[in-house]
């Protein structure tokens, strides 16, 4: 399942997508990246890498950028220097509260993820990397669906990765992304803003 393409119409954006980065995320995030073409890309470049099997380690531990699969994503960031970074995962269908849960923050450290709908989430990727390797403006999201996911949910996932593919700014993104999901934007904003302060990612 491990998938590498890159896309290029320009220098600027530079967009980076990475699925399946931890245990076996990539067989289902494979499913979603494969769809995405030529056209579905804006200016710059979409830069695609689907990861194979690994053991899984979080990523909200450090010790995950220690690992063989962290360390090969930090040189991807540090090679491409995205301006737009995705990390496409996918989670069993038992954990979805526990991602979505008001008491994530006090249990795991991090905000909870949102659904946008058919059980796809978006959030901030990992504390550890975004605030040390990317600028203020830069879009960092995690996206994740159901593992094996159905139809519906793939479809979500999918028209979300092509926003974001399609998008040439953070504010074309926004303006597109509010157009669908006006409640869950403002959710992602507020979230932001408690726990990175001065430093709100979307």
């Amino acid at each position: 399942m491990s998938y590498f393409q890159i896309i290029h119409k320009g220098d600027h954006p530079n967009r980076l997508f990475i699925g399946g980065v931890h245990g076996k995320e990539g067989r289902s995030t494979s499913q979603a990246l494969e769809q995405l073409s030529d056209e579905d890309v804006g200016e710059g470049r979409l830069v695609i890498y689907n990861c194979d099997d690994t053991p899984y380690l979080s990523t909200l531990k450090k010790q995950y950028y220690q690992s063989r699969i962290g360390k090969e994503i930090l040189y991807l960031i540090d090679y491409y220097q995205p301006q737009v970074y995705i990390e496409l995962h996918c989670y069993n269908k038992e954990n979805f509260h526990r991602l979505t849960s008001p008491n994530r923050r006090s249990e795991q450290g991090v905000p909870p993820l949102i659904e946008l709908e058919e059980g796809v989430l978006i959030g901030s990727v990992s504390p550890y990397i975004r605030t040390t390797l990317f600028k203020r403006d830069d879009i960092c999201m995690t996206l994740e669906m159901p593992c094996n996911p159905g139809p519906q949910s793939l479809t979500v996932y999918v028209n979300v990765l092509k926003i974001i593919a399609g998008s040439n700014s953070r504010k074309e993104l926004e303006d597109k992304m509010v157009q669908l999901y006006p409640p869950q934007v403002e959710t992602a904003k507020r979230y932001a803003q408690e726990f990175f302060g001065d430093y709100p990612p979307f």
